[in-house]
Order: C-alpha cells, then structure tokens, then sequence
C-alpha cells in the first residue's frame, strides 16, 4: 500500500521508507501517541525559546533579543535541513530545533505585540489560541474522517502549498531589489483574503501530517521516526501561527 503523500515537505513517503533501512536493529516501532507525546515536549522547548527572547525585550535589552531571534532563526533552518536529511538524528536535534524556533517566533512576537499594544492589544495572545484552536479542530476533523486525506485532497494542498512557497520566493527576490508588491503586505481586502487563503492551506496541511504520522505507525517505522513525526507537525504549526499573525496584523491595520 502506498503512503499518502503529505503537503510538509518534512514529512514524505520517501522519509518513511527510507528510515525502515536505517538502523533496522533498533527496537521499538513507531507510535501515533508517541509521536503525539513528543510533540508535546518540542512545545514546550518552543515556548521556553519564546519566553527567553520576550523577557529579554522586556527587560529593556531590545538589541540582544534580536541577536537571539536572528541566531534562533538561522539555528532552526540549519537543523531542520540536518533533520530532514537525517531523521534518524530526530531525537537529538528536534528539541533544539523547538527551542531555535521559540527564538525566532519569541522575538517576532514580542516586536509585533509592541507595534499594536494600543491599536490591537492582545493581539499574539489572540494568535497563540487561534493556532491552538486550529490545530485541535483540524485533529478531530480528522480523527472523525469529517476530512479524509484522499489522493485528491492531498493533491491540491500540496499543489496550493507548492504555489504559496513559489510565491513568497519570488515576492522576496523582488524586494532585495527594491521591487515591492503592496497587494500581500498591505491591509486591502485583497491582502487579507490572500493571508486567509494561505492560513487555510496551512492548516489543511496538518491533515497531511497527521495521516502521514498514523501511515507511518501502521507500516512499522522506527522508533525514532516518532521524534521525525513531531518535528514535521512542528514545522506546519510554526508556519500556521505566522501567518496568523501576520492575518491579524493585517486587520489590525485596516481599524
């Protein structure tokens, strides 16, 4: 039987299988809750990342926060490039992948809630439970088949989210040479629809990855893959909880 694909490029079929031949002799196989688990535990290296930049800011040490967010950032794309092309490192750099990623999203967080204390106050505790929010009704969503990761359905998210990094790619270059498009940072009703639309692409990939994740368990994969699982839901969550934000921040604006 064939895997299911999954929209999160950290977590493929190709992954899966390939982990089945890696250190064949370890005990243990991978399980949902095990993975679910451990993915609790990278939460919290992440909220400890972000409450060690927030006090920093708070603290009156603006300067060393940003060291610290942008260390955090370049640390998270390092290990998420090792762990992606060695899961069986999962175990011991996920936790510090969660912690680099607190880092970064602890500073953006805390610059963001400054900008629109008076205009929106509340704003990044509004964006934590909403990603929360998301994130369990994608999971009973999911667990009660409401949505089903058919072939289909992952063919369009991975195709939307495919389009989306393509988008954010060009719209990046275009800025290093002075060229702005102000329809997806401004805050139009189009821009707004538009980060509506990716915070809908990235929440319907936590279906891929959690049907990845059962998949995975049910064909046997090693134990370690478990901490591969949660990494790959942590990067999906990272990424829904910035465009939340960055949604929020839209509206915030057009008061």
């Amino acid at each position: 039987m064939e895997l299911y694909k999954s929209g999160n490029p950290t977590l493929t079929q190709k992954m899966f299988d390939r982990s089945k031949q890696i250190e064949a002799n370890m005990q243990g196989t991978m399980s949902v809750r095990g993975a679910i688990n451990k993915f609790g535990f990278l939460l919290l290296m992440v909220i400890a990342g972000a409450a060690y930049t927030w006090n920093l800011f708070e603290n009156g040490q603006p300067n060393t926060m940003y060291g610290w967010m942008i260390g955090g950032m370049i640390g998270g794309l390092i290990t998420a490039i090792a762990i992606t092309f060695k899961p069986n490192w999962a175990a011991y750099l996920a936790p510090l992948y969660g912690l680099f990623e607190g880092l970064f999203i602890g500073g953006i967080s805390v610059v963001i809630n400054a900008q629109f204390a008076k205009a929106y106050p509340g704003l990044i505790m509004q964006a934590v439970g909403l990603t929360f929010g998301v994130a369990i009704a994608m999971f009973i969503l999911y667990n009660f088949r409401i949505i089903k990761a058919t072939e289909k359905f992952k063919s369009v998210v991975i195709s939307a989210t495919l389009g989306i990094a393509v988008f954010y790619l060009i719209s990046m270059v275009l800025r290093m040479f002075g060229v702005s498009m102000p329809f997806f940072y401004d805050s139009s009703a189009l821009s707004i629809g538009i980060s509506l639309f990716v915070v809908a692409i990235a929440a319907l990939n936590l279906i891929l990855d959690f049907d990845m994740i059962e998949q995975g368990a049910e064909r046997g994969a090693p134990k370690f893959m478990e901490w591969y699982g949660a990494f790959g839901l942590l990067v999906t969550m990272v990424w829904l909880y910035l465009e939340i934000v960055r949604l929020l921040s839209k509206l915030a604006n057009n008061k």
